[in-house]
């Protein structure tokens, strides 16, 4: 499939956009006007450079306002659009966007819609122009891809056909199933956008909102499917207006909108299955698409490892034993793994800094991440060590994927005899039931289709909760059985400069148990520091829910949280904070499986409370 984005997407200068799109490996740009306008190179240079760089120059664009004028306004717009003709020869480009009328169009009439368009047609034919109509979402008087589509007919030009728009399609709620019958030769170009599901007006939504497939709520699989089937045979390109892509770094995002068109394609290719249809797009399948079973490991980087490793004694890990080679422990409980690493780790507190996923053939896994443009990174090892080879997310969080013959040939290394089994008495951790991750502004988006696509992860609806600072925007990723699960927690947008996110709002590891309470016990016991949950959440626990004034007292004791729904009830705990990270402690009764949402905003408080404190 030939992939292109159009420079609106990215931040920076046009030189800069155009090299970030060639690194990604995009075939093509299209060349948004005021990007150039604003460019000191010139049109003939900016022809040269994309040449050197291997890049096509797909799509000028755009040409607003044009049609349902009358007479004496059509005359300019043409004298308007032989000038961006002439400059588009002088690009060596032959493809403009003409966007149906939203401002000057005063007679509503297709058969004169059709005729002057007709008119711009016979004179971009003098140039070698071909147009492609797109029907915007607020378009005066054509505002849909059906109503489009007949005003191209009646043109009944060669070089006129249409440019589809997944947003302006989807974002009406439109049904985009009469795209299979349009010839696929007359559509001459398409755009693709998602967007998360909003409740407003669709020009704010498009102009701000928009986001690269799988970043949103849009089934842009089932919008391409419908694309094949038409025959069309042409680029498939990305059109995204989003405030925070244009103020992010410009390599990463062109790699971002790379990934996005390279995991749907992919979706695409697997909706369509074996259905009998000509995929003249060329739809590319990924390798390793496998679901996990669980954790494998959590890292935990920390320069003074004696403070993490005092908390997992006193919840109840066993110490397995120091790398033979690297200042790097394992630590055990039931099926819980966690590395505590102290290479490169100067002036490093305490923070996740890594993971792994158990799957059924790792080096599938690896292909995938890949094919998806992940980052590799790896650890240094001897010819007599495992191999350990993994991809750096836009978090900066590193991801492996492992089994249980690969576990057992790494923790050899640590001196773990194979069939060493760790106690499984009730109260003990199980398991690692999820890991939450903090989230720099600019790479939210980023993560989630990284997490979706690479671990092939399922994104939950997205919550926003409340903290002393501002709402904190949370999304949950998992597989179908939640064997796997990551929570991402955004901070409020604009605090970055002002705190540091991982200390205000730091991330954590939660472990599984069949018996809290007990755990608890013996945690307190061992001198364990709870994060101290104040006297009104109880209060307000037992005007909520039917709780005796046992178990109340219990929940009290240990500093324990309580949730419950039509399902079961929830559990947990929070330790201290150490460095950028805590630990949670949690037990899932009667199929419980959310996460406890209600008191997320207890603990963001009392957490900002205890840095206040320190901090004093």
């Amino acid at each position: 499939m030939r992939t292109s984005i159009a420079t609106v997407c990215l931040s920076g200068t046009l030189e800069e956009k155009m090299l970030a799109c060639a690194k990604a490996g995009f075939d093509g740009i299209e060349i948004f006007e005021q990007d150039l306008t604003v460019s000191p190179m010139s049109p003939e240079e900016v022809r040269a450079f994309a040449a050197r760089l291997g890049l096509s120059l797909d799509l000028f664009q755009p040409f607003r306002d044009f049609e349902g004028v009358e007479e004496e306004v059509l005359l300019a717009n043409l004298r308007r659009a032989e000038a961006k003709f002439q400059l588009m020869q002088r690009l060596g480009m032959d493809l403009i966007l003409l966007c149906s009328n939203v401002g000057t169009a005063t007679i509503n009439d297709d058969q004169l819609f059709a005729a002057q368009i007709r008119r711009l047609a016979d004179l971009a034919a003098q140039y070698g122009v071909r147009i492609a109509y797109e029907a915007l979402a607020w378009g005066k008087y054509v505002d849909t891809y059906q109503h489009s589509w007949e005003i191209v007919k009646l043109v009944d030009r060669d070089n006129v056909g249409l440019c589809i728009d997944s947003f302006h399609i989807l974002s009406r709620g439109d049904d985009p199933a009469q795209i299979a019958q349009i010839p696929g030769e007359k559509i001459f170009f398409v755009q693709l956008a998602d967007a998360p599901v909003l409740s407003m007006d669709i020009l704010s939504w498009s102009r701000h909102y928009r986001v690269f497939p799988g970043e949103g709520g849009f089934e842009l699989d089932v919008f391409l499917g419908y694309l094949v089937r038409s025959g069309y045979s042409g680029i498939v390109s990305l059109e995204i207006f989003n405030d925070v892509f244009r103020q992010s770094n410009v390599e990463l995002t062109a790699i971002d909108g790379l990934r996005s068109l390279i995991w749907l394609q992919a979706r695409t290719a697997a909706l369509l299955g074996t259905e009998e249809v000509r995929d003249n797009l060329g739809l590319v399948s990924l390798p390793g698409v496998q679901e996990a079973s669980g954790f494998d490991f959590a890292e935990i980087r920390t320069e003074d490892p004696e403070l993490i490793a005092q908390m997992l004694a006193r919840l109840g890990f066993s110490f397995l034993g120091q790398h033979r080679r690297k200042p790097v422990q394992l630590w055990c409980a039931g099926d819980a793994r966690i590395i505590v690493n102290s290479q490169r780790s100067r002036a490093v507190t305490a923070s996740v800094s890594g993971l792994s996923i158990q799957v059924p053939d790792p080096s599938a896994g690896r292909a995938r991440a890949s094919a998806l443009l992940a980052k590799p990174v790896s650890r240094h090892h001897t010819k007599d060590e495992q191999e350990i080879s993994g991809f750096s997310a836009p978090d900066a969080t590193e991801v492996f994927f492992g089994s249980a013959a690969l576990t057992a040939a790494w923790e050899a290394e640590f001196g773990v005899l194979p069939g060493t089994a760790q106690p499984t008495e009730k109260g003990s951790i199980e398991s690692i039931d999820h890991i939450n991750l903090a989230q720099p502004w600019q790479a939210f988006d980023e993560s989630v289709l990284f997490y979706t696509s690479v671990l092939n992860l399922e994104a939950r609806p997205g919550t926003e909760v409340p903290s002393p600072m501002g709402l904190v925007r949370s999304q949950v990723l998992r597989t179908a059985d939640g064997g796997v699960r990551l929570a991402l927690n955004i901070v409020p947008q604009g605090l970055e400069a002002t705190i540091d996110r991982h200390h205000e709002y730091p991330e954590h590891v939660a472990l599984r148990t069949d018996d809290v309470v007990a755990l608890a016990r013996r945690a307190q016991a061992a001198g364990m520091e709870f994060l101290q949950v104040p006297a009104n959440y109880y209060e307000d626990l037992v005007a909520r829910f039917d709780i005796d004034e046992k178990s109340l007292a219990t929940l009290k004791e240990l500093n324990l949280l309580y949730d419950s729904d039509e399902h079961g009830v929830f559990l947990h705990f929070y330790t201290a904070t150490v460095g950028n990270m805590f630990f949670e402690v949690l037990e899932r009764r009667d199929g419980y499986d959310g996460y406890g949402a209600p008191n997320a905003p207890i603990r963001l408080a009392a957490q900002f409370e205890h840095n206040r404190f320190n901090r004093s």
